[in-house]
């Protein structure tokens, strides 16, 4: 095991399987030191546990929540291409919030993932970040995240 596979097993967090692409691309890419993530949903079991918007239907402290599971599922995705002990830090999360035109709290949703990635890499967690607000995603998820992390080379 390595020191990320140990701090995972600490937190009690497993990775789950990685979701099958709907289209004609990859979970994730490898470039030089880094590896991309497409946009990631929460899916949990294989199914969206909330569909809807922020700012209706679903609330702030939930969509952080739904951040969170898709970062989870971000990572999974990078795991399946190198390993999660491969990661050296975490560069880059990009988020997208669906939600009403008036929600502006695109920002605190995403801190489900970012907070996450701290909890699981510590230092080597902290990044710099994208919240974008959209009036829709794919199978209408509050939220979906990517992300961008340095590997060893």
């Amino acid at each position: 095991m390595g020191i990320w596979t140990d701090r995972l097993t600490e937190l009690g967090i497993t990775l789950p399987h990685v979701a099958t692409p709907v289209g004609g691309y990859a979970p994730a890419v490898r470039s030089g030191v880094h590896v991309y993530t497409s946009g990631q949903l929460p899916f949990v079991g294989g199914t969206l546990p909330i569909t809807g918007k922020v700012g209706d239907s679903v609330d702030v402290a939930q969509a952080a929540d739904l951040a969170r599971t898709a970062a989870l599922n971000a990572l999974a995705a990078v795991d399946a291409l190198v390993g999660i002990d491969a990661v050296v830090r975490v560069v880059k999360v990009t988020g997208f919030v669906a939600s009403l035109p008036s929600f502006t709290g695109q920002a605190r949703v995403l801190d489900g993932a970012s907070t996450f990635l701290h909890d699981v890499f510590g230092p080597a967690g902290i990044h710099v970040r994208s919240a974008v607000g959209l009036a829709v995603l794919p199978l209408d998820s509050p939220v979906e995240v990517e992300l961008q992390v340095e590997i060893a080379p």
